[in-house]
């Protein structure tokens, strides 16, 4: 994705600020956070003012308040919580400064105080890890879900789409049990190794991540049950990519942190030059598996 070139001649500069969720949490994040400086730096009327709310959402708030009193031109929000981040959004709203929200969504009373939102379509990336774990498993099965963290958006809403489709698709696939980790391998791979104590037939594992998912595997990996069970993630990470290239991880979501910082950067420009901007701004997720590896780079992140 490239920012359009117009915008680099245009005269005024814009003061653009960014609040992320958790740039240490997870590599998706830091690849993120250069990308995005990287993109405002080759647009010469960008200064942009990088800040991260390292998860917790009071701080997200109060970093919120401190870019309206800035007078900052424009916000981005990658939101800690969906919910709580509404308040500080509707009152950059009132000081008539527009707001983009990055990656994750808010919750539906938000909606009517931002410009718009950039980023992944998470319900369409769980309807379609679950079209890959119907193919997968022929239709049928016993399947566990390794979730994020509870109450995040992004978690969420790739649960309900993949239970979704899954039902519609598949309903001779069952789900026997969700357990959160919190996007996180380590709590990932107990969480896995306590469902194959609890349950002797385990088809497949969903997982909300790759991160997740790699725990999950080597959990498996550690208990000799790699080749019964299909893994199926999302964000399709590096570890992901090596899995599928060695042939223990069925498929994955593809979401390039650069296309996703670039594409809220471009939503924020456009927002002030005035253009019309749909609500909802998503950027391609496609499934990858075995068959189509070879038609993406391997994530550096």
């Amino acid at each position: 994705m490239m920012l359009s070139a117009g915008l680099a001649q245009a005269e005024e500069t814009y003061r653009i600020g960014i609040t992320q969720n958790n740039v240490g949490v997870d590599s998706y994040q830091t690849t993120y956070e250069s990308a995005f400086e990287n993109a405002a730096a080759q647009n010469g009327n960008i200064d942009v003012v990088v800040l991260d709310a390292g998860g917790d959402v009071a701080r997200q708030i109060g970093q919120v308040r401190n870019l309206i009193q800035q007078q900052v031109d424009a916000i981005i929000i990658w939101p800690t919580n969906g919910q709580a981040v509404i308040p500080a959004i509707r009152q950059a709203h009132k000081a008539g400064i527009p707001v983009v929200v990055t990656n994750s969504k808010i919750a539906e009373a938000g909606m009517e105080y931002i410009a718009a939102f950039s980023g992944p379509d998470n319900v369409q990336q769980g309807a379609s890890s679950a079209e890959m774990m119907c193919e997968a498993l022929d239709g049928e099965g016993q399947i566990v879900q390794v979730a994020g963290q509870p109450g995040y958006t992004t978690a969420m809403e790739r649960s309900k789409g993949f239970e979704d489709q899954l039902a519609d698709a598949c309903p001779g696939v069952e789900i026997l049990e969700t357990q959160p980790a919190d996007w996180n391998r380590e709590k990932a791979q107990r969480v896995m190794e306590n469902f194959l104590t609890k349950y002797d037939d385990i088809d497949g594992v969903y997982a909300g991540d790759d991160n997740m998912g790699v725990g999950a595997l080597n959990a498996a990996r550690s208990a000799g049950r790699v080749g019964e069970i299909a893994f199926i993630g999302a964000t399709n990470f590096a570890v992901g990519y090596e899995a599928i290239e060695r042939g223990e991880y069925y498929g994955s979501i593809y979401q390039s942190p650069v296309d996703d910082a670039e594409a809220a950067l471009q939503t924020a420009l456009d927002v002030l030059e005035g253009k019309e901007v749909p609500k909802m701004n998503f950027f391609e997720t496609p499934k990858i598996t075995a068959s189509n590896l070879s038609e993406f780079d391997k994530p550096v992140f």
